[in-house]
């Protein structure tokens, strides 16, 4: 589904990625850990071309993203045209840690509005998809109602739906629930782990261990824009050999006050 080689990426003279090689296949779950400047949103953002990235090469679905060619590397690499662009990341859908729901418009329409603007559908057909997307996050029922009169966790509900309604292969979170009151967290991530099982191709960057344990098949620990380790969350939450792992590990049950019993509480 996605390929990346020797992905990199620069802000003025911060070299914020460094050589990130990673392989996502159909149906697999990655997350994404590490401290916050780490670079892990960067590099989802890389996935999508939100961010450009400088180095390396990345392929959706076996096509080239964001540059004219593969070969080319530094000032005489060329951006491709955004039609391309668009169309190599046409099947990608995004969730940002903020809703970015559009507040003059109703539920069904947030939903509807790229479905009729973007895949030409009628107002019938998208009204359609839209209320079987709503549906499927649970929330049907406030098809008619503004963004103001839902909760954090209903809004990114609806962001989801939204990123759904337009069938991607692949679903980038960054952060899904970094924005939402501690209580309304289990209601999104019940909704991703929902997706998990039914098989769509994702990459979350999260900071919810509990959540990459029970759900990611593959966990990368990333640090000052380098991959520190990968593995699955048994190798990575109970066998995590890198020191720098350990320490964030360790601190982040700190932060929380797990109960430890010789296996970390944070991993279910």
């Amino acid at each position: 589904m996605v390929q990346l080689r020797n992905v990199g990426k620069h802000f003025g003279p911060l070299r914020v990625l460094k050589g990130i090689d990673l392989t996502i296949h159909h149906s697999e779950v990655v997350c994404l850990i590490g401290p916050s400047g780490s670079g892990k949103s960067t590099l989802l953002r890389s996935m999508a071309f939100l961010e450009e990235y400088d180095e390396g090469q990345i392929h959706i679905e076996g096509q080239l993203l964001g540059w004219q060619n593969a070969d080319v590397e530094g000032p005489a690499r060329k951006r491709a045209a955004q039609s391309k662009i668009n169309q190599v990341r046409q099947n990608v859908g995004m969730v940002f840690q903020q809703f970015n729901l559009w507040p003059h418009m109703t539920v069904l329409g947030n939903v509807c509005e790229a479905l009729q603007q973007v895949r030409k559908q009628s107002k019938a057909q998208a009204r359609e998809r839209a209320l079987a997307m709503l549906d499927k996050v649970g929330l049907a029922h406030k098809a008619a109602a503004w963004p103001v009169q839902l909760s954090g966790g209903q809004q990114q509900r609806v962001a989801i739906a939204r990123a759904l309604a337009m069938e991607p292969h692949i679903m980038l979170f960054d952060e899904p629930t970094s924005a939402l009151d501690p209580e309304l967290v289990g209601e999104v991530l019940q909704v991703m782990k929902d997706l998990a099982r039914e098989g769509m191709t994702m990459v979350v960057v999260t900071h919810e261990m509990g959540f990459a344990a029970q759900v990611a098949d593959s966990v990368i620990f990333l640090d000052k824009g380098e991959v520190v380790a990968r593995g699955t969350p048994q190798q990575i939450f109970h066998q995590a050999e890198h020191p720098r792992l350990q320490q964030f590990l360790q601190n982040y049950l700190d932060r929380n006050a797990f109960w430890q019993d010789g296996k970390d509480a944070a991993v279910p």
